[in-house]
């Protein structure tokens, strides 16, 4: 079995990775959560506790498979590039909510 070795440079991709795209994925589905539940009719502060409560969940997966994950670059594309997404999103159902 081959012995397993990472660069310095490879650990720090990762772990920014997962906490930086973590946090703009997470920020995403909190935002996108809390238009929609808004939308479907439910109070405002509800709806941004529940989009909490399940982004808090969200951030926690998203961690923890950036570390199982075997491409650091299709990580960063999925976190980050679906957090904009997800912002983008929420952005254009709050401008129809309003």
């Amino acid at each position: 079995m081959a012995a397993l070795t990472s660069s310095p440079l490879h650990i720090v991709s990762r772990t920014a990775a997962a906490v930086l795209g973590g946090y703009a994925f997470t920020w995403g589905v909190i935002a996108f959560g809390t238009a929609l539940l808004y939308a479907a009719g439910m109070e405002f502060h509800d709806a941004e506790h529940l989009s909490y409560i399940v982004g808090l969940l969200v951030f926690l997966v998203a961690f923890l498979l950036t570390f199982v994950a075997r491409s650091v670059s299709r990580v960063w594309l999925v976190l980050a590039g679906g957090g904009a997404l997800l912002a983008g999103a929420a952005s254009l159902l709050q401008q129809q909510i309003v």
